[in-house]
């Protein structure tokens, strides 16, 4: 199972001088199974002929050779385009960005070129959305440990910290977009290159100690440029077995000098990635209204308001089937609520029930929520997340039968009960790529990484319970997924539909310049429930 491995720096097109060297290796310590080249592979134009040399198959690589894409507009030209192809006999780019996975099963993922400093990216960049590609179908198996290797041409900002320093101005050194890449997908070694200097930082550990199941460590290795004067290391050799075939207890064996982890504040507790205060700060009292007109269930007796507790103290609910969780003060969406007032309210099933959403965006736009007092649906039971999905399929039914596209998005982050937002677009008024779009174009104009995530994806593999996040699921099943971080805008989801590229009613962005009074929000709820009823399955029982 073990694979032998060549990694190496930059090699500006001094290709003869890499593979004699490789050569002379492979001579005294026999054939390695693969050569990975980071950073700018091809030089200026003097060194053409040497490549056209191998391109033309005069001359041929002594070993498997995989490539990174341009890193300058000066080598661009060498590839075809910027997907992964054979550029010579045993030299392959690489690509853009993905995940090669070798015969012997061992997971390697790749980002080409620079981090993008402009829209639209020049061919030798990658952009937000390529790193998003990359790590979210890894991500949401619930399976994934990390990957064998990456390699990345720039390297990852802050890679220093807590270990020991490389030679090299660390001020301009490194990007955030790469850090956070190698934060989450936790390579076992990781190159990177255009630093033209030797670092090998000491290895680094990947989960919080005596808190989390120890992980393997990881190890950062940057190379400096082939063939260069001050003679620094450009070429380094090492022995792995893939993850997959790995005993776990090997795996996790953590080395004497391994430190913490170079890409995680420490927090004050020692708890990892705890919302500060000011996350699970309510938003003020509130934004939708709602009651029942009808009997109230049995289980939902009504509890009388005993003193909020502070969000620090939040208690964690039990899943329990029987009686969902109870809120600790007033609750403006607990159905059992007295907070709540009667009128808005469209259609009630066993757990779940549905509003109209007071101060809507558009007449039509409703909420789902849980009869009991979740706070997002990472939280939900499983008897409640069943039949929050069949809402939502009756939902998307009647919005099709409408020629509408069913938006819908959760933020959970300052709300302290579920409420999944729907809001219908109508087909003419644009595509549910325009709508991707416009959501991603002003999530990174806000500098928030939307995540694409596959359609069958389940959040909780995303996003243990506690943690802040904002999600969309569009009419086709995909879904878009930020993990907040700070200060979220509170209207996002309502200010990208709003926007003038998808419903073009940009002073409908606030709920709160919304407003109407009782008697119109009666009438549009009664409106809506003769709409739904047909497709209304909790009519029927």
């Amino acid at each position: 199972w073990t694979q032998k491995e060549l990694a190496c720096g930059d090699v500006e097109g001094r290709i003869n001088a890499l593979f004699n060297r490789v050569n002379a290796i492979q001579k005294k310590s026999g054939q390695f199974d693969l050569l990975l080249c980071v950073g700018e592979f091809f030089g200026t134009s003097e060194a053409e002929a040497e490549w056209l040399a191998y391109k033309s198959g005069a001359k041929k690589a002594p070993i498997h050779t995989y490539i990174l894409g341009a890193a300058s507009q000066e080598t661009v030209k060498y590839f075809p385009n910027s997907d992964g192809c054979e550029l010579a006999e045993n030299i392959t780019c690489l690509g853009r960005r993905g995940i090669f996975t070798g015969a012997s099963g061992l997971q390697i993922a790749y980002v080409s070129g620079r981090e993008a400093q402009q829209e639209p990216a020049s061919s030798h960049c990658f952009t937000s959305k390529d790193i998003m590609a990359l790590a979210a179908p890894l991500l949401s198996n619930s399976k994934f440990r990390g990957v064998d290797i990456l390699l990345t041409s720039q390297w990852p900002r802050g890679v220093w910290q807590y270990g020991n320093s490389p030679e090299t101005d660390t001020k301009f050194c490194g990007v955030s977009s790469i850090a956070d890449l190698a934060d989450k997908l936790k390579p076992r070694y990781h190159f990177a290159g255009l630093e033209a200097v030797h670092y090998e930082r000491l290895p680094y550990r990947n989960h919080v100690v005596l808190q989390e199941n120890a992980q393997h460590v990881s190890r950062f290795i940057a190379m400096a440029t082939v063939n260069n004067p001050a003679k620094k290391k450009y070429l380094y050799a090492f022995n792995i077995v893939p993850m997959k075939n790995m005993d776990p207890a090997e795996l996790v064996k953590q080395p004497q000098d391994v430190t913490e982890n170079p890409y995680r504040k420490p927090m004050k507790d020692g708890k990892k990635e705890k919302p500060p205060p000011s996350m699970t700060g309510e938003e003020p009292v509130s934004q939708f209204f709602f009651d029942l007109g009808q009997k109230k269930p049995q289980h939902q007796q009504h509890h009388h308001g005993r003193k909020r507790q502070t969000d620090g103290d939040r208690p964690n609910y039990p899943k329990q089937p029987r009686r969902p969780p109870q809120p600790t003060g007033p609750c403006w969406f607990c159905l059992a609520s007295p907070e709540v007032e009667k009128h808005l309210v469209i259609s009630i099933g066993t757990h779940c029930y549905m509003a109209v959403a007071k101060g809507g965006l558009t007449p039509d736009h409703v909420l789902l929520l849980p009869i009991g007092h979740y706070q997002s649906v990472v939280d939900l039971a499983s008897e409640v997340v069943e039949e929050m999905e069949k809402y939502k399929s009756a939902v998307k039914k009647f919005c099709k039968s409408r020629a509408q596209r069913c938006i819908m998005f959760e933020r959970n982050y300052r709300s302290q009960h579920l409420q999944l937002q729907v809001v219908p677009v109508p087909m003419e008024k644009c595509s549910t790529e325009d709508i991707k779009e416009a959501f991603m174009t002003q999530a990174e104009e806000q500098q928030m990484e939307l995540m694409e995530i596959p359609a069958h994806t389940d959040l909780k593999q995303i996003a243990p319970p506690g943690t802040p996040y904002f999600y969309v699921e569009l009419d086709t099943g995909e879904k878009l997924f930020y993990r907040i971080k700070k200060n979220f805008p509170l209207q996002f989801g309502r200010e990208v539909l709003a926007s003038e590229a998808l419903l073009n009613i940009p002073m409908r962005a606030d709920w709160r310049d919304c407003k109407c009074t009782k008697e119109e929000e009666e009438d549009q709820a009664k409106q809506m429930r003769s709409d739904f009823e047909p497709f209304d399955f909790a009519h029927e029982d």
